[in-house]
């Protein structure tokens, strides 16, 4: 075999194809509602961790749990890379009614991207913040909000950090 790329071969990398099943997918016993997804800054340098939070609101009538999942998407680089990345998940149980505010670290490890060697580079981000993946189409409403923030200053090698 010579060629290793994982285009078209893995549900990370099929294009504009969805996976049937993808991770976080099925249905809950109660809905809940995403809001104040907010970003420790719109701008990092190159090295840095980004810290992260969102409310989560249980706006059914029953007790429940939610899994809480965090996806990074790319919006431009040097070699090809996932349509987004699963960068955190947490499994939160929610009252009924009630709310919980969640917090995440993004560490720059999972922003790096192989090139010859794990390179981090500068560019713009999306961060995706929800119940399943972004643009997953589900039977269960759900919501995934999104933000963007920007990395600046010059490609290095990740161990170089």
């Amino acid at each position: 075999m010579e060629n290793y790329t994982m285009e078209g071969r893995t549900y990370r990398y099929y294009g504009q194809e969805a996976p049937l099943y993808p991770f976080g997918y099925g249905l809950s016993y109660t809905t809940f509602r995403y809001r104040d997804l907010v970003l420790s800054s719109p701008v990092l340098p190159v090295c840095a961790n980004l810290s992260v939070s969102v409310v989560l609101e249980n706006t059914g009538l029953r007790d429940s749990e939610e899994v809480v999942q965090l996806y990074l998407r790319w919006e431009q680089s040097s070699v090809p890379v996932p349509r987004w990345q699963l960068v955190a998940f947490r499994r939160v149980a929610v009252l009924a009614g009630r709310e919980t505010k969640l917090s995440f670290q993004v560490l720059a490890e999972q922003r790096a991207v192989w090139a010859q060697d794990w390179r981090l580079e500068p560019g713009t981000f999306t961060l995706f913040a929800g119940g399943q993946q972004p643009g997953q189409k589900t039977r269960a409403p759900s919501e995934v909000l999104s933000a963007q923030f920007s990395v600046t200053g010059p490609a290095r090698p990740l161990r170089g950090c």
